[in-house]
């Protein structure tokens, strides 16, 4: 049993719900059956499905504190591989407000109340009690992880956890209300089409890039009333995730355009989008958009 599997186990012997993460902080990509998510997704993901694939499949929505599960052949090759644990913070009833540099930690410090917190490469993760919806970028440096995201596993931190508090809540509001129809925030990006003839170092086809794109996209434009940023992030990171393991170049800008003209089409801010999607590209790929 490596280290990884140790603490995984632990935490969910505790009622947190765990994931191995790959090279890069990210999650492990679908199997197969699972890519491009053909299989219509786990039943507690953005989009309701039917997949029970006992592989560690859909990112964050495999998380769990079943050790059947976590200890299963499907999860041993992930576990040997694992560059660190991940835990989905909503699973434990928590709140992650992940601060990525000093600014924001200074920030947090001024403004909300203290709580158990956890040093990162760059910053510090401050962990509430009490769950939310994530969104990422709600000011500078400063993500929410609660809901459908997940968490490094750095250490349980010091200090006493605090509720999660009302400042909190407040960034969401601001940042991810979709405004009220027919109010112009922005022009649309012209519309491109992704093109293998572009992306020369691409391992997909070009049905497989555009089925994986066309429904990236109708799960933006669905998000009429709030949360479309952060939907647009999400799709962007999946997407991104899809091409982790290509040499390049994959034409990732094109993909990024027509992410951002479906959510500045229900009413997000062009700036906000772009900056969401090219968030988004960068985490799933582990490298720059």
């Amino acid at each position: 049993m490596n280290g990884h599997l140790r603490t995984a186990l632990e935490l969910a012997a505790a009622g947190v719900p765990v994931l191995p993460l790959r090279e890069g902080k990210l999650p492990f990509g679908n199997c197969r059956a699972c890519a491009g998510c053909a299989c219509g997704g786990r039943p507690h993901m953005k989009s309701t499905g039917e997949c029970r694939c006992p592989a560690v499949c859909h990112g964050w929505a495999a998380a769990t504190t079943d050790t059947a599960v976590i200890t299963s052949p499907a999860w041993t090759a992930p576990w040997r591989e694992a560059q660190a644990v991940a835990y989905h913070p909503a699973g434990a009833g928590l709140t992650v407000v992940d601060l990525d540099d000093l600014q924001a930690v200074a920030w947090a410090r001024e403004t909300l109340p203290p709580t158990r917190t956890v040093h990162t490469t760059r910053g510090e993760h401050w962990i509430y009690r009490g769950v939310t919806r994530s969104a990422n970028s709600v000011r500078h440096g400063v993500d929410i992880k609660s809901r459908m995201a997940y968490a490094r596993w750095l250490g349980p931190g010091s200090g006493t956890m605090a509720h999660l508090p009302s400042a909190v809540r407040d960034l969401l509001a601001g940042q991810e209300t979709t405004p009220a129809p027919g109010r112009v925030v922005s022009s649309v990006p012209e519309r491109a089409e992704w093109d293998p003839a572009v992306a020369t170092g691409c391992r997909h086809t070009r049905r497989y890039v555009r089925t994986g794109l066309e429904r990236g996209v109708a799960m933006v434009r669905a998000r009429t009333e709030s949360g479309a940023g952060s939907q647009a992030f999400g799709v962007a990171q999946f997407l991104g995730a899809l091409h982790a393991q290509c040499p390049g170049p994959c034409d990732l800008e094109t993909i990024g355009r027509q992410i951002i003209a479906a959510a500045v089409s229900v009413g997000v801010p062009q700036a906000y989008a772009e900056r969401a999607v090219t968030n988004g590209l960068s985490t799933g790929t582990g490298r720059a958009a």
